[in-house]
């Protein structure tokens, strides 16, 4: 599968933002989805994830009540509603995706073989 990230822009603290990623593949609904993020100078760490069983959703404490994750499988998209945003909330967004997520690796890097190309989100104090 292939994924394509996109949304980011520069915004000030407090506004919304919504990301999304389109993703190839007729079997993309089988697959667990994710948003990572990676901030200058540090690693890349988990925001919000959708398993592939279920549908439940997965959240950073950081972002939770803040972040929505939501898929349209009929459109091939995840994303990536963002509200009340912060400058701490500025990095590379990354969309992720595999068909062999296990729980333990849903919040991990590890987890997901299928990686977009990242979007910047810029939130100015």
């Amino acid at each position: 599968v292939q994924l394509q990230a996109s949304g980011g822009g520069l915004v000030q603290a407090g506004d919304s933002l919504t990301l999304s990623c389109a993703a190839s593949g007729r079997t993309f609904s089988s697959y667990s989805v994710a948003w990572f993020r990676q901030a200058p100078g540090k690693e890349r760490e988990f925001v919000a994830a959708m398993w592939r069983r279920e549908g439940r959703t997965y959240y950073a404490d950081s972002v939770k009540g803040r972040f929505t994750i939501s898929r349209d499988n009929a459109k091939n998209t995840v994303s990536l509603q963002m509200n009340s945003l912060i400058p701490e909330d500025t990095a590379v967004y990354y969309c992720a995706a595999d068909m062999r997520t296990i729980l333990s690796t849903v919040r991990d890097v590890r987890g997901y073989a299928y990686w977009g190309q990242g979007t910047l989100v810029t939130v100015s104090s």
